[in-house]
């Protein structure tokens, strides 16, 4: 090989699908200057390899399988899918095709490759079950594919000049069982594999080997040739066809038996001989020369000149090679020598090459493995020019070329070495040519202490390699989780915030009840975490319970803060549920600031995922590379709000004398009372009153009472689904304490006024009654419903006003959406009351303002003023429509 020429050199590309070429398929055929290619489509290209042009593109009626070239006819045998055995005339290519208007168009033009459609009539053996075909110069043998066996055809080759039609079956012959592949009923499907047909000859039979149809056909020694076939080949001078199937068998049939069957007809099976099962599919057979004396003489023979095989090769998909070559055993015997190699798999295709080389190529890369490289006769006594053994072992070396799919090899060039003809996954046409006298490496002989050394070091590698394979797999894992925790939490996330005014997927609902721990009544918030989706909460989930009393929130600048809990969520499955339950109060004042807000929120750490996947915490880890910090998530994780749920007056009141007599409990323990004034009350005389600030306020004071009217048509109308044939001041009364425990028992007795006790003990009195509005409408009284509460405490009465208020908010703004209209009222007496109520409330602010003035003695008269504005503000004249 010339040192200027480039080693590998692209000659053109072809149109490939998407994702390459597969192998098995694609075919490339090389004579003189010509190449034929086949991709495994419907066309089929001739490249001038001296010109560097497409000159030609052939379009079969469907898929071309193989390609065969009968050189000294030109003729291009090609076996299209499902359709048959097609013969292409290369002198007359266009009796070849259908002239057709648009041909006739594209050969005027300028296109240096036109397409020439194959005519019907070029179909010489139609035959959809037909997988694989060799041709002879006088013989085409076929192989079909029957309902459960092979079957080998033979017919006879027309004279040159005539019809290329093949004439009459001259033999034919069933081969080894098969599973069928699986396939649409009464339409067989393809087969992966597809056998592997070639001639062989023995080399006194004079026969050309371009007259031994291609690539496919070769010369073998006699001795190798007799050991194979028997005595009757050898005799007969007869070639033999050499078939490989995809189950692996490797068998040989006699042409000339075969033939002479017909008239004689005996055991079929004996036409048929297993040399060989390799186990896994045969997708190469070929032939070379391995010996030294020989390969220096084949140095003298032109390169279209016969050279005669003294070793047989056949080649599995997944690497298995068989080598057969005639050997001395010990005794003096000429035998057979059969070895099995492993190569790297899978095999895409092969081919043999000059000086005893054969070469393989992988989806990773293209090879070559040296078979000259024997051993030395057995036997002393043996002439030198005896036949020497296979190597032992190979090792294949790399040429550093991928993804070959179809591979031919020229035979030695005039410059001293091989040319391969190669194509590309990718579509891509390229020759490679390589010297064969650079030395390809073999196992070097060394010694006992090297390699003991040798093996100390591998043993060491391998070491530290299986150390860092499992640090690596460690990693990979971790990564592999958080991938897979994060997708988890981005379809969490979506079905949360696609949900709208709908069903959540995932919710969180909040119910109190009071709960006796130890001496002290606590009211207990219960939160209840369910997962309606098909996703699962597992690593990085928390649910946070954040309880914000109502002076952290009306007094910003206090010093008090919300109370937040965090629960990890693990492992909570489609359909589970998680139960949290937790203190809201009286806390170690004794006292409960209502209303209390609880808001239920999931947060999915990124840090706790991410970045602990992204930074291990192993810090003995010698092979990871540590996470730049700009990799780390920024945010510290997602939060998702769940729910907000209120807990009011009317949500916490209690009632000692709903229970049955023989039921009843004890009365609720208010807060906690100073030892000093219980002692004090349990020697006090019976009978006598009580003392202490409460019990005087109670008994001398009148209570304190706030009311609000509401419309009875606006009640009527927003509990008519639930509360249908109850009163309506029952019904009232239900709706306020629907999430009060002692609702049930309301709602059983019908009640529509009810006296409970608030947390801090003190008695809150519920009043519902239907009155009349005869001042607001000049149609007449307007009919609504009073909710009185009352009470001795003053902050009590504010907490059930509030909490009845925002209730009747709620109610009424869903109302107005429904497009309700109100009555015509008396506008000027409407703008009355208001005027009334600014009054009041200028009052109540310039009587504010003097009690931060006044003395203690002076404060007191301004003190009852207030209270009485007070109780003028909760009573107003105004009603809810």
């Amino acid at each position: 090989m010339a040192s200027a020429a480039p080693r590998v050199r692209y000659l053109a590309g072809f149109c490939c699908p998407l994702g390459g070429l597969a192998a098995g398929k694609p075919r490339v055929l090389y004579h003189e200057a010509e190449v034929f290619l086949s991709t495994g489509s419907e066309l089929v290209y001739v490249y001038d390899q001296e010109g560097g042009l497409l000159t030609a593109a052939f379009r079969f009626p469907d898929q071309v399988w193989h390609l065969e070239l009968l050189a000294p006819r030109r003729l291009l045998y090609a076996l299209c899918a499902r359709r048959g055995l097609y013969c292409l005339s290369l002198d007359h290519p266009g009796r070849s095709r259908s002239t057709s208007r648009d041909d006739r168009d594209s050969e005027d033009g300028d296109q240096p490759s036109p397409v020439i459609p194959v005519d019907p009539d070029a179909c010489i053996l139609p035959d959809a079950a037909l997988c694989a075909f060799t041709v002879l110069d006088s013989v085409l043998v076929t192989l079909v594919q029957g309902p459960a066996r092979w079957k080998m055809q033979l017919f006879e080759q027309p004279c040159p000049g005539e019809d290329p039609r093949p004439g009459g079956q001259i033999g034919e012959v069933e081969l080894s069982t098969y599973a069928p592949p699986a396939g649409v009923p009464g339409k067989p499907a393809d087969p992966h594999f597809l056998p592997v047909l070639c001639c062989v000859s023995p080399s006194g039979s004079r026969v050309p080997r371009d007259l031994l149809g291609g690539p496919g056909g070769f010369t073998l020694e006699d001795a190798l040739f007799g050991l194979l076939f028997g005595a009757d080949a050898t005799l007969l001078q007869s070639p033999v066809v050499l078939c490989g199937l995809p189950d692996g068998q490797l068998c040989c049939v006699i042409l000339k038996a075969l033939v002479t069957s017909r008239s004689a007809p005996g055991d079929p099976n004996a036409l048929v001989k297993i040399l060989h099962h390799l186990e896994e599919p045969v997708i190469f057979i070929g032939a070379l020369k391995t010996e030294p004396q020989a390969a220096e003489a084949a140095e003298n023979f032109l390169p279209d000149e016969d050279v005669h095989s003294d070793c047989l090769v056949a080649l599995g998909h997944h690497g298995r090679m068989l080598a057969i070559k005639a050997s001395w055993d010990e005794s003096g015997k000429l035998v057979p020598e059969l070895r099995e190699y492993c190569l790297p798999g899978p095999v895409l295709c092969a081919a043999c090459g000059g000086g005893g080389r054969v070469y393989h190529s992988t989806p990773s890369d293209l090879c070559v493995v040296d078979l000259s490289r024997g051993s030395t006769p057995l036997g002393p006594e043996q002439p030198e020019e005896g036949p020497g053994g296979l190597p032992p072992m190979l090792c294949p070396a790399s040429l550093n070329i991928c993804s070959v799919v179809s591979l031919s090899a020229s035979p030695r060039t005039h410059e001293g070495g091989t040319k391969l003809l190669a194509l590309s996954a990718k579509g891509r046409l390229m020759t490679c040519s390589l010297d064969l006298d650079s030395e390809i490496p073999g196992p070097a002989r060394m010694t006992t202490e090297s390699a003991g050394r040798k093996i100390k070091e591998l043993l060491s590698g391998i070491g530290d390699i299986s150390e860092r394979v499992s640090f690596l797999k460690k990693a990979v894992d971790q990564r592999n989780k958080a991938l897979t925790s994060l997708n988890e939490a981005m379809n969490v996330s979506c079905a949360l915030l696609s949900s709208g005014a709908g069903p959540r997927p995932i919710s969180c609902t909040t119910s109190t009840t009071w709960s006796r721990l130890q001496t002290q009544d606590m009211l207990m918030a219960t939160c209840v975490l369910e997962n309606s989706s098909s996703f699962s909460l597992d690593q990085g989930w928390t649910l946070c319970i954040q309880v914000l009393t109502s002076s952290c929130a009306l007094d910003l600048d206090s010093a008090c803060s919300a109370i937040t809990y965090t629960i990890p969520v693990d492992q909570l499955g489609p359909g589970a549920r998680r139960e949290v339950t937790l203190p809201l109060g009286p806390g170690e004042n004794g006292g409960l600031d209502l209303p209390v807000t609880v808001s239920c929120t999931l947060f999915y750490s990124l840090r706790e995922v991410v970045g602990g996947a992204l930074a291990p915490s192993d810090s003995e880890d010698p092979f990871l590379d540590e996470c730049p910090s700009d990799v780390l998530p920024e945010q510290e994780g997602v939060c998702l709000p769940l729910s907000r749920h209120t807990v009011d007056m009317l949500q916490c009141l209690r009632f000692p004398g709903l229970a049955p007599p023989h039921t009843r409990a004890p009365s609720p323990l208010g807060p906690t009372r100073d030892p000093v004034a219980t002692f004090l009350e349990t020697c006090r005389e019976p009978g006598s009153q009580p003392a202490g600030p409460a019990s005087l306020r109670a008994e001398f004071l009148p209570p304190s009472v706030a009311s609000i009217k509401v419309s009875a048509e606006l009640l009527r109308a927003a509990l008519k689904d639930g509360h249908s044939g109850v009163p309506l001041c029952c019904a009232t009364l239900q709706w306020l304490l629907a999430e009060n425990a002692a609702v049930d028992i309301v709602r059983a007795r019908a009640l529509s006024s009810i006296q409970g006790v608030a947390p801090d003990g003190a008695d809150v009195h519920l009043i519902v009654r239907e009155v009349a509005m005869t001042d607001l409408c000049p149609a007449g009284p307007i009919q609504a419903v009073e909710i009185q509460v009352e009470s001795s405490s003053l902050a009590d009465i504010c907490r059930a006003h509030h909490a009845v208020v925002g209730r009747m908010q709620t109610m009424v703004t869903e109302q107005a959406a429904q497009g309700s209209s109100a009555p015509d009222l008396r506008v000027q007496y409407l703008r009355q009351i208001h005027a009334n109520h600014e009054t009041l409330l200028r009052e109540v602010q310039t009587l504010r303002d003097r009690l931060c003035t006044e003395d203690e003695a002076s404060s007191c008269a301004t003190a009852q003023r207030l209270l009485q504005v007070y109780r003028q503000l909760r009573h107003p004249s105004l009603i809810l429509l």
